[in-house]
């Protein structure tokens, strides 16, 4: 079990996505995408390789959500046997964030290995440089210089990964690629597809949940989702001039679960307001989130 941690727009589900082979945790430019932690299951020869992705963290979250999150990330960390910390290259190491992540994970006995994420876009010396930067702020068993978006420098961490883990059955069957639902995980590839397409703070606002799913003699699925927003005023952007929105997003969302599901793909998507539903406990129970935080 290897947890995934860094700060927000690390590239830590891009890394997962391509170490697994598979995509198992969505994607955007935007910060916090990932609200809670996925199981990423990757093979190597006959190593099983059990990837954690985290949310991001952050020094101070405020909103009840946020800390749930971070407290995830953290738990994580607790109940792995490795952790593999992602650096943006682009970042400064000596930043206040970066500097209380560190601390905060120099004070648990989980061992620690660095990425530096993003290389293509760094100049050599200023990798080196920003590598022995982070390696002075924390004892790291081993760094990597990777781009998760390339592939660079991916399958030498997972070589080095197969050669510390320990002798033991494999805790997934071997087709599995991820401990998320098929329900979930439709549902998280339509927020992903609303972060891309929304703009401003509405896509942290909002929540998609697969209401149904009903499979059909021919093969094909139908699935309902709702989008849940706060106001009626995020609906109104949700939707879009005359739905133009929405139905892009559909048709994204459909065409990546056809491709996902390998099988016809009936979509549809309602946007309802459902006020402070980022309180309600059965959210964070289904994205296995403490709500008494």
């Amino acid at each position: 079990m290897v947890a995934l941690i860094g700060l927000p727009n690390s590239g830590k589900s891009t890394f997962i996505n391509h170490a697994v082979g598979a995509k198992v945790s969505i994607v955007t430019h935007k910060a916090q995408t990932t609200r809670t932690r996925v199981r990423g299951i990757a093979l190597q020869d006959d190593c099983q390789i059990v990837f954690v992705d985290t949310p991001g963290i952050f020094a101070s979250p405020k909103r009840r959500l946020e800390r749930s999150m971070v407290q995830a990330a953290w738990d994580a960390v607790q109940d792995c046997d490795l952790a593999l910390f992602m650096h943006d290259a682009n970042r400064s190491g000596e930043d206040e964030q970066t500097g209380h992540l560190l601390e905060r994970l120099g004070q648990r006995r989980t061992p620690l290995a660095l990425m530096l994420n993003k290389i293509d876009s760094v100049r050599r010396d200023r990798l080196l440089g920003l590598a022995a930067s982070l390696n002075d702020r924390a004892t790291f068993e081993q760094t990597f210089m990777i781009s998760a978006k390339t592939g660079d420098g991916v399958q030498d961490v997972l070589d080095w990964l197969c050669q510390r883990i320990p002798e033991e059955a494999w805790l997934y069957p071997e087709d599995q690629l991820s401990d998320l639902s098929e329900r979930l995980m439709a549902a998280e590839i339509t927020r992903e597809k609303l972060f891309l397409n929304l703009h401003e703070e509405l896509p942290y606002s909002l929540t998609v949940e697969t209401e149904s799913w009903e499979s059909f003699d021919n093969g094909s699925i139908r699935v309902e989702q709702t989008i849940y927003v706060e106001r009626d005023a995020q609906k109104k952007i949700a939707l879009g001039a005359k739905g133009a929105t929405i139905r892009k997003v559909r048709s994204q969302a459909q065409m990546e679960l056809e491709t996902l599901l390998e099988t016809k793909v009936h979509l549809f998507l309602f946007v309802k307001v459902r006020e402070r539903w980022v309180d309600d406990p059965s959210r964070y129970r289904e994205w296995g989130l403490d709500f008494d935080l």
